[in-house]
């Protein structure tokens, strides 16, 4: 498990999408239900190539060398990894990008706070699927915890995240986070 808390952009981003594809690799049934109930294992991957390029081309930033479709989820992945990967190790990658929702932002910043992230919990998700235990930064959920819960209702508003679900008081950190986003820390396939 690789501590993301302390590294910059394009080192979290390699991290945790190394991560996600290691359980992609371990995954043997695309068609598995994950914790998200509308969502098989291949539209976790699915989700991610298709919602980025959109939202940085939205705010002026093509994403060079994206897959068109996850029809091969884990190859897909790996191709959205390394256009992104490009795009964060680019000479130009915190150049301020100015959006419509969140004004003016470092643009390696930006998918930082927004894909990274999502890359980072969707791990959870598709591993779930396969019935994987991924050994997630703790220090790293904490992190996530604290900043999605500071939104407050705006956050479950957005139907961006499913109705959190109980957790104990002294649940692990990963744990917190699954529950705060809507998704039972007991799933099983």
């Amino acid at each position: 498990m690789t501590d993301l808390t302390g590294l910059n952009p394009a080192d979290r981003h390699r991290a945790a999408a190394a991560t996600f594809a290691e359980v992609a690799g371990a995954i043997t049934d695309w068609d598995a239900q994950t914790p998200v109930p509308e969502w098989k294992a291949r539209d976790v991957v699915a989700h991610l190539v298709e919602w980025l390029p959109g939202f940085l081309q939205s705010n002026g930033v093509r994403l060079d060398g994206a897959p068109a479709d996850a029809a091969a989820p884990a190859e897909a992945f790996a191709q959205l990894t390394a256009a992104v990967q490009a795009l964060l190790d680019a000479p130009d990658a915190h150049r301020v990008i100015a959006t419509s929702m969140f004004g003016d932002k470092p643009l390696d910043e930006m998918v930082d706070q927004f894909y990274t992230a999502d890359v980072f919990m969707h791990t959870w998700d598709l591993a779930r699927s396969g019935g994987i235990d991924p050994a997630l930064d703790p220090a790293f959920a904490s992190e996530l915890v604290s900043g999605l819960e500071a939104m407050g209702p705006m956050l479950q508003e957005s139907g961006q995240f499913g109705t959190p679900v109980p957790v104990p008081e002294d649940a692990d950190p990963v744990t917190s986070l699954v529950g705060f986003i809507g998704r039972d820390p007991g799933f099983r396939p």
